[in-house]
């Protein structure tokens, strides 16, 4: 029933009190609309503002990629500690339990094969679809240098306009071909870009070198690609300094699932980025992990 008492005479509006309002205090988003800012709060952690992505789309132009022949018992392990997970529509649907709750980032993109030229690319996946599996941000594949540079760009410009209608935010993915050198003068290029044309959060490379210009230059959170495998010293090493010198984060798919403990090495990883843990630190955690049972 209905209160019929007065009960405004109470000190519970706080007139003298301004009204709060706290955006999600991430870089480059505080003029994005709430649904932007909720779901980049869902791939960054609020708390430190940084990401532990983990990356296992490596199918879509590769095939079953080694370690991820099975998703469902490599994978479905690992997501506890997975900030995000960086798939495809197709494994989301067969293999990814939607009780598992991992904020997904939707590869958006695709085309070639491993055997073809794989800047000639196209967008793969409509934002409505990407809406219906909940995904908190899109992903594709920029090509600045490659030979089809325009049209990536222009499939990424496409989906960042689609995203404003949906308020799916989309990571751009620097791709770096054989003939393109991981430098800092290139990936500033290529991260600047992609941030200047709407992208808004990015994807790139770490460089030993001048790292921290790359990060300052680009106005959007940088995300470090883990690239190839490394030892695992070597790779929790890469992703410590990317960390101190701007990156928001890592997407590591390979120095993960294809690692001798992949549990120990997720958990290692985020120790790195969310509590800054320095590399020997986290490398001696890795080998204290227990090996999972069986």
């Amino acid at each position: 029933m209905a209160d019929h008492e007065d009960r405004t005479e109470g000190a519970r509006f706080a007139a003298s009190v301004p009204q709060r309002h706290e955006p999600f205090p991430l870089k480059g988003c505080g003029a994005l609309d709430w649904g932007m800012q909720s779901r980049l709060a869902r791939v960054f952690r609020p708390d430190t503002r940084r990401t532990v992505m983990l990356a296992i789309d490596h199918g879509y132009f590769q095939g079953p990629t080694t370690g991820l022949e099975r998703v469902d018992l490599s994978i479905v392990p690992l997501l506890p500690w997975a900030d995000a997970l960086m798939t495809t529509r197709g494994m989301i649907r067969s293999t990814i339990p939607p009780a598992s709750r991992v904020p997904v980032v939707l590869r958006a993109s695709g085309g070639p094969s491993i055997l073809k030229e794989l800047s000639d690319e196209q967008l793969a996946v409509s934002m409505e679809d990407a809406a219906r599996v909940n995904a908190c941000a899109v992903a594709v594949q920029v090509f600045i240098g490659g030979e089809h540079e325009t049209q990536s760009v222009r499939n990424m410009t496409r989906l960042v306009d689609a995203g404003q209608r949906y308020g799916i935010p989309v990571l751009a993915v620097t791709a770096v071909g054989k003939e393109l050198t991981r430098d800092a003068r290139y990936l500033r290029l290529a991260t600047r870009i992609c941030a200047e044309l709407g992208a808004h959060f990015v994807k790139t490379y770490y460089c030993e070198k001048d790292f921290d210009t790359v990060a300052a230059a680009c106005p959007v959170p940088l995300v470090m690609a883990g690239g190839r495998k490394l030892p695992e010293r070597d790779a929790l090493t890469m992703a410590y300094h990317a960390i101190e010198n701007g990156a928001a984060g890592v997407d590591m798919g390979r120095n993960i699932f294809q690692s001798d403990s992949p549990q120990a090495m997720i958990r290692a990883v985020g120790a790195v980025v969310h509590k800054s843990s320095k590399p020997d630190d986290a490398y001696d955690q890795y080998l204290r992990e227990p090996a999972p049972a069986g």
